[in-house]
């Protein structure tokens, strides 16, 4: 009933098919180990992100705080003090000047 020809190809698609078996189950253990990489390395920059890099944040934060804590000193110690100043500099030049140009004026 089978000639020789059948029989052979059936053969064929049995040994095609336990070769795609193993290289699907080879495949699947390649892809599970380089899963478990990933995790590590997933894992190692969840460590260096706590161990190195929140320091580093913690650090500018309080830099930054630092900064902000100089510029309201010395904006209230010298910068306003000398905004005032200035102000009365100038109301002081044009007070001067109104009288002048007011002395000019009676005096012709």
């Amino acid at each position: 009933m089978s000639s020789p020809r059948g029989r052979l190809s059936v053969d064929a698609v049995v040994v095609i098919r336990d070769i795609a078996i193993i290289v699907l189950a080879i495949e699947s253990l390649v892809i599970g180990g380089l899963l478990i990489v990933l995790l590590l390395q997933i894992r190692g920059l969840t460590k260096m992100l706590q161990e190195e890099i929140w320091p580093i944040l913690e650090s500018t934060s309080e830099t930054a705080s630092t900064v902000r804590g100089t510029t309201v000193f010395l904006s209230d110690t010298l910068i306003k003090p000398l905004i005032n100043a200035v102000g009365y500099a100038s109301a002081a030049n044009r007070v001067m000047s109104v009288l002048a140009r007011g002395k000019r004026r009676s005096g012709r």
